[in-house]
Parts: C-alpha cells; sequence; structure tokens
C-alpha cells in the first residue's frame, strides 16, 4: 500500500527540483555584507523534501561572517511554472520570493518597499555546480550588485 500513497512520492509539480536534492558547499564572494568585500565565505547548504515529499526544503548554515542560518521552504501551484519560496532566518526576518527553474537557469526575486532582490544562477552541463549573483535595490529602479555565490555539489567518498 505503501508505493501506491501519493504522498511518499515527489509531489509532480516539483520534480524539476530534483536535481537540487542533496548536499552542497557554498561559496559567497563579491558581498556588500562582508567587512572586508573581497573575502570569501564557504558555508554548507543542503536541499531536502520535507512534509511527505510535498516541499523542497533549503537549509543554509550559520558561521560567521556568513549570511545568517536560514530555512527557504520551496513549492508550486501545478498550474503554473512558478514557484514560491517562504524564508525564515536566524534574525527572524521573513519573506517570500517569486521563483522560475527551467533550462539551466534558476530565478528568484522578491518586490517590497525599501528592499527589493533579484536572483540569477545557471548550472553547469554536469548539473553539480550552479554559479549565480545577488543583486538589491531599494526602489525596483536602480539595482547593484549584493554578492556572488557558488553551489558545489559534495559528494560522499567511501
Amino acid at each position: 500500500m505503501v508505493a501506491t500513497d501519493p504522498l511518499h512520492h515527489v509531489n509532480p509539480a516539483l520534480k524539476p527540483l530534483q536535481i537540487l536534492v542533496g548536499q552542497w558547499e557554498t561559496e559567497l564572494s563579491n558581498a556588500s555584507f562582508l567587512a572586508r568585500p573581497t573575502d570569501t565565505v564557504i558555508g554548507q547548504v543542503s536541499f531536502d523534501w520535507v512534509l511527505d515529499r510535498s516541499f523542497l526544503l533549503l537549509r543554509m548554515g550559520d558561521k560567521p561572517p556568513s549570511p545568517p542560518s536560514a530555512l527557504w521552504l520551496i513549492g508550486r501551484d501545478d498550474s503554473s511554472g512558478d514557484f514560491t519560496v517562504l524564508y525564515y532566518d536566524a534574525r527572524t526576518v521573513s519573506r517570500v520570493y517569486h521563483m522560475t527553474f527551467s533550462e539551466g537557469v534558476w530565478r528568484m526575486n522578491r518586490e517590497a518597499p525599501g528592499f527589493w532582490q533579484r536572483f540569477e544562477a545557471v548550472f553547469s552541463s554536469n548539473g553539480n555546480t550552479i554559479t549565480g549573483r545577488w543583486d538589491k535595490s531599494t526602489d525596483g529602479l536602480r539595482w547593484e550588485h549584493d554578492f556572488d555565490v557558488k553551489y558545489s555539489r559534495r559528494t560522499e567518498t567511501a
């Protein structure tokens, strides 16, 4: 019976995100929030299926001077090609992002009074590296670079 239970299968609307599942090393660079923007910060993130495989959860660590620990819960309306991301971090900041994910390009954006954000990243041909950047704006018209990010899939060795 378990094999036929739809709650034990990945939410079909989220299948394109399967490539993200696993452990990743992150490298943040050119970051406006660092004391020295030329520094590079290494961290870890994981993507896991949660709540009976209904949503994808990104967990981000908290090793100074990196960004605070955070959770990103990703879902999707099955009638749309777009995703919704609910973000919460250790500073008690809550945000909602609009996300698209297709043809090797991952995009997120947020439009909020006083603090707009956008993210764009591309996957390597083997899917083991994601290279992207975040930009920010106070009005959605004038954008400035916030930071670069690179995700590298971690592989377990025996």
